[in-house]
């Protein structure tokens, strides 16, 4: 059995097919690029896109998946509530997902968080410096005092979310609005990291410290190899593992 973490990139992959100035920042989809990020000894990566059968996730895709990233905006609706239901049980039972940018609209986030996941937006090209919180946090190996982008979309608080497990980014906007830019949830046996940049009108996925930051949560979200026989979903258990007294 390889030791290789098993990356699948998930991305709508529709805005890059219907505007051209999309298209230029990323001619072969955002999930190509993010693709790109995790090439090297450790990764095993594919793609799946939307308009594939099963959206590109049928089961034997989920079940050989250790990390599941995903990106979506436009076409939240169009995806399977079949898909999702089985998406989450695999984040359930062990299965990593790192959700991007406006995916916190995604059906999969918002069941998985039980909130609206609401937020304030603006487009006015204004920079975007996302402070760590957490500086010795895996996540955060590699990444300075902040990641600082030229040119984002904002999102501000209030950001409709639980509160966190993990608090990894706050970021700051251009405009005075801040926003809970990386944030990690546990559910089941599984892990969730939620990163706020990603904006598709932007390169942001080019940028060094944004590509560590995924490679890194990958590595985090991962899921223990445990090597145990405890079973999956909740079930009776007739036998007792100690003996029970009789009580009369």
């Amino acid at each position: 059995m390889s030791d290789k973490i098993r990356v699948t990139i998930w991305n709508e992959y529709r805005h890059e097919k219907m505007e051209g100035k999309i298209k230029d920042i990323y001619p072969e989809g955002i999930h190509k690029v993010l693709a790109d990020c995790f090439k090297g000894e450790n990764f095993e990566v594919r793609t799946a896109t939307l308009d594939e059968e099963f959206h590109g996730l049928t089961d034997e895709v989920l079940e050989s998946t250790d990390v599941l990233f995903w990106w979506g905006h436009m076409a939240h609706n169009e995806v399977s509530d079949e898909i999702v239901e089985k998406v989450q049980n695999r984040v359930l039972n062990g299965m990593g997902l790192v959700v991007l940018h406006s995916g916190h609209h995604s059906k999969i986030f918002r069941r998985l968080m039980g909130t609206s996941c609401n937020l304030k937006w603006r487009v006015a090209d204004e920079k975007e410096r996302l402070w760590v919180v957490e500086p010795g946090h895996p996540i955060t190996e590699g990444i300075g005092e902040y990641i600082e982008l030229p040119r984002e979309e904002m999102y501000g608080e209030q950001f409709e979310i639980p509160n966190p497990d993990e608090l990894i980014f706050i970021s700051w906007f251009e405009g005075g609005e801040v926003c809970r830019s990386g944030c990690c949830f546990n559910r089941g046996r599984g892990k969730i990291f939620y990163f706020r940049p990603g904006h598709e009108e932007y390169p942001t996925y080019y940028n060094k410290d944004i590509q560590r930051v995924l490679v890194n949560a990958a590595g985090y979200l991962a899921p223990v190899k445990r090597g145990d026989t405890r079973p999956e979903h909740a079930e009776n258990i007739p036998v007792p593992l100690e003996s029970i007294k009789n009580k009369e």
